[in-house]
C-alpha cells in the first residue's frame, strides 16, 4: 500500500494544513455573533411572534405590582379611618388574577416556540456540519481520529444547543422584564430607583471577567470530552477490543480512560463552580435592597423630605424583587454567551474548513468526456499527501500509463511504494499534485466527482459492512434492488450458495463490521456489492492479501468474474493473482520501474522476478509448493494474457 495513512493514534485535533486552510479561506471567530445569528434567519417568522409573546408577557408581569399599589392606599387604606372599598378591591383582584391567567398562557405559548425554533436551529447545525464533513477529502479524515470528529458533531452542537433554544427568549424576556421593572420603579419613586440600582455597573464589569474565565474552561472541557469520546471510539470498537483483549491491554485502556475522566470531571467541577461565588454576591445584594428600601424610606419620612406611602413602599419592594430573577437570568445568559463562543467557534471551526478536492465551475458527466468511458490514463502524476513536508520525497513521481477499455492493468512492488495512491488518484479521491489524471479522456479536474464516482466500483482490503442484515449491506450500492438481483449478483460472486446455509438467509445480522462472517465471506459479500451497482470501471485494492489460500482461490474467482469485461485496475500484493493482467507495473520508490506481462516480467530478471522469487520460497517453507509455486514460475505460455 502507498503510504500517508493514519494509524490508530492519529491526530488530536484539526491538522494543520487543515486549519491552514480554514483560516486563510474564511473568518474564524472574527463576526461569530453575526454567524450564530444568522443561524436563526430561516425562522424569523416565529422568532418575532416569540419577540411579541415575550415583550407582551413581560410588560404584563409588571402590571400585578402597580395594582399592588391601589389595592393598599385605594381599596383597603382609601382614607385614614375608613372602612375599604371591597367594590374597588375585588375589580382589582379580579384583574390580578386574570393577567396572572394570561401570563401563564403566554408563557405555554411562548416555550413550545422556542423549543421548536431552538431545536431547529440546532437539528441544521448539526446536519450542515455532517454534510459538510462528508464533502471533505479522503486525506482529511486519514488524518484525524474518527473519535474527534464525532465529538465536534455530537458534543460541540450539544453543548450550544441550550444557548441556541433559550438565549433570544431569555434575553428578549429579562430585557423586557428588567427595563419595565425598573420603568415601574421610578414612575412609583425615582429615589429609591436609584438607591436600588446604584451597584448594577460594578456587577456588569465582575460578570464579563467571570465569563472569559468560564470561556476558556469550556474551550478545556469540550477538548478533554473529544478525547474521551476518542478513548471510546478506538477501544470499543470491535477491532480496538480485540486488540486490547489480545495484548490483554485492557487495564491499560481503562487506566487511559480513567485518567482523561478524571481531567473531565475536574474539568466540568471548575466550569460549574466558576461564577458560582459572584451570583451568590449578587443574590445577596437584591435580596438586601428591600431592607436598605425600608430604612431609607424611614430616614425620608422622618425628614420630612417626601410624602411615602406604605403602598408606595409596598409595591416598589414588589417590583424589586421582580426584578431579581430576570437580572439573574441575563447575567447568566451574558455568562452562556461567552461560555459558547468557545464551542461555536470549534464548530466553526470545522465548518470553515475547504476541502481540498471540488468540483471546478461548469464542470461536466462523464458521458459527455471525448474518450470512451472505461480509458484511464495517468500523464507524468506527481502526489505528495499535503501534511508532507516541501522537501519530502514525494509519494508518486512522475507515473505514466494507459488503461484501456476492459483491460486489466496490475501494479506491485513493495510495501509503501505507493501503489494504493495510484488507485484513490483514478477516482479523483485524492489530488494529483502535478502532471494530469485523465478518465474517457478528460482531465478528472474537469469532470463532477459524483459522475466519475457512478463508473467506478472499489473493492479494498478492508472489507467494510455495516451493522445490519446481508441484504440491506448489499443495497447499499443499489436501494431498488430486487431480490432476484442481490441473488445474481451474489452467485456471480461464488457467496449465494453460503448465505442460502444461514439460518436467515439474507436476513442475517452480520455484526459490527462484518464481524459475524469470515475474511472470505466478508470479500464476496463486498463483491458481490459492487456487481450490484454494475460499474465499468473496477478498482481492487489487495482485495485478497488478508485471506487464507482457500479463500483467495475463492473470491479470486469471484473477482475475475467481476471483471470480465471491465476495466480493471489492481493492487497485488501476491503476485499469482494477477500472473493473467494484460499489462503489470511495478512500481518501487513512487516511480514505474518496469512494465511488461508476468512472463515477460520474469524473464527480464528485475524487481518482479526478485519479488517472484520471494514468495516463490516463502510459498515452498509452507509447503504450499504444489498449489502456488508452479504458477509463480510459470509463464505466459501457460496462463497467457486477458
Amino acid at each position: 500500500m502507498g503510504g500517508g495513512f493514519g494509524g490508530r493514534g492519529g491526530f488530536r485535533g484539526v491538522d494543520e494544513e487543515a486549519q491552514r486552510r480554514s483560516n486563510a479561506d474564511a473568518p474564524h471567530i472574527d463576526g461569530l455573533g453575526r454567524r450564530v445569528v444568522a443561524l436563526f434567519r430561516p425562522y424569523r417568522g416565529r422568532i418575532v411572534l416569540t419577540g411579541v409573546l415575550v415583550v407582551l408577557g413581560a410588560g404584563i408581569a409588571v402590571v400585578p405590582p402597580v395594582i399592588v399599589q391601589r389595592i393598599f392606599d385605594d381599596a383597603l387604606f382609601p382614607v385614614t379611618g375608613s372602612a375599604p372599598d371591597l367594590r374597588l378591591l375585588s375589580v382589582l383582584v379580579s384583574v390580578m388574577v386574570g393577567l396572572f391567567l394570561l401570563t401563564a398562557a403566554l408563557g405555554v405559548l411562548q416555550t413550545w416556540l422556542t423549543a421548536t425554533v431552538g431545536n431547529a436551529v440546532t437539528g441544521d447545525l448539526r446536519v450542515k456540519l455532517f454534510e459538510h464533513l462528508q464533502a471533505m477529502e479522503l486525506g482529511f479524515f486519514t488524518r484525524t481520529k474518527t473519535g474527534v470528529i464525532q465529538s465536534r458533531l455530537q458534543n460541540d452542537v450539544g453543548g450550544v444547543s441550550g444557548v441556541l433554544t433559550n438565549t433570544v427568549t431569555s434575553i428578549l424576556g429579562n430585557a423586557v422584564t428588567v427595563i419595565s421593572a425598573l420603568v415601574a420603579m421610578i414612575i412609583i419613586d425615582a429615589r429609591l430607583t436609584a438607591i436600588a440600582v446604584v451597584m448594577m455597573p460594578v456587577l456588569v464589569f465582575v460578570q464579563r471577567r467571570v465569563g472569559q474565565v468560564r470561556a476558556r474552561i469550556a474551550g478545556q472541557t469540550q477538548e478533554s470530552l473529544s478525547e474521551l469520546t476518542s478513548i471510546t471510539q478506538e477501544t470499543l470498537s470491535v477491532s480496538g477490543i480485540l486488540l486490547s483483549k489480545a495484548f490483554n491491554r485492557q487495564r491499560t485502556e481503562s487506566a487511559r480512560f480513567q485518567e482523561e475522566n478524571v481531567n473531565q470531571i475536574r474539568l466540568q467541577v471548575r466550569r460549574a463552580m466558576s461564577g458560582q461565588g459572584f451570583f451568590a454576591v449578587v443574590q445577596v445584594l437584591m435580596a438586601s435592597v428591600p431592607a436598605v428600601i425600608y430604612l431609607v424610606s424611614g430616614w425620608l419620612i422622618a425628614g420630612g423630605a417626601g410624602a411615602i406611602t406604605a403602598g408606595t413602599v409596598v409595591a416598589f419592594t414588589t417590583v424589586q424583587a421582580r426584578l431579581l430573577q430576570p437580572l439573574m437570568g441575563l447575567m447568566r445568559v451574558a455568562l452562556d454567551l461567552q461560555t459558547s463562543r468557545a464551542l461555536f467557534a470549534r464548530i466553526f471551526e470545522y465548518l470553515d474548513l475547504r476541502p481540498a478536492i471540488v468540483d471546478a465551475p461548469g464542470a461536466a458527466d462523464v458521458a459527455s468526456a471525448p474518450g470512451p468511458i472505461g480509458r484511464i490514463e495517468f500523464r507524468d502524476v506527481v502526489f505528495r499527501y499535503p501534511d508532507a513536508g516541501p522537501d519530502s520525497r514525494p509519494t508518486l513521481d512522475g507515473v505514466s500509463f494507459v488503461a484501456e477499455p476492459g483491460q486489466h492493468v496490475a501494479f506491485v512492488g513493495p510495501s509503501g511504494a505507493g501503489k494504493t495512491t495510484v488507485i484513490y488518484l483514478a477516482p479523483r479521491l485524492y489530488e494529483a499534485s502535478g502532471g494530469s489524471v485523465l478518465f474517457a479522456g478528460a482531465d478528472v479536474r474537469t469532470l463532477r466527482q459524483e459522475s466519475i464516482i457512478d463508473h467506478i466500483g472499489i473493492v479494498s482490503q478492508e472489507t467494510y459492512l455495516f451493522h445490519a442484515t446481508i441484504a440491506e449491506n448489499l443495497r447499499y450500492a443499489k436501494p431498488d434492488a430486487t431480490a432476484a438481483e442481490l441473488e445474481a449478483a451474489c452467485a456471480a460472486a461464488n457467496i449465494h450458495h453460503v448465505i442460502r446455509g444461514f439460518a436467515q438467509g439474507y436476513d442475517t445480522v452480520v455484526g459490527e463490521r462484518g464481524y459475524r462472517l469470515s475474511g472470505g465471506e466478508k470479500q464476496r459479500i463486498a463483491i458481490a456489492r459492487v456487481l450490484l451497482k454494475d460499474p465499468p470501471i473496477l478498482l481492487l485494492d489487495e482485495a485478497t492479501s488478508a485471506l487464507d489460500t482457500v479463500s483467495e482461490r475463492v473470491v479470486q474467482e469471484a473477482l475475475d468474474n467481476v471483471a470480465r469485461g471491465r476495466t480493471t485496475l489492481s493492487i497485488a500484493h501476491r503476485l499469482s493473482t494477477v500472473v493473467g493482467a494484460d499489462v503489470i507495473h511495478v512500481i518501487d520508490g513512487g516511480r514505474i520501474v518496469e512494465t511488461g506481462t508476468h512472463g515477460q516480467l520474469l524473464a527480464k530478471g528485475g524487481l518482479y522476478a526478485e519479488l517472484a522469487r520471494e514468495q516463490t520460497a516463502a510459498a515452498r517453507i509452507e509447503g504450499l509448493e504444489s498449489q502456488r509455486a508452479p504458477e509463480l514460475e510459470s509463464g505466459p505460455e501457460k496462463h497467457g494474457t486477458r
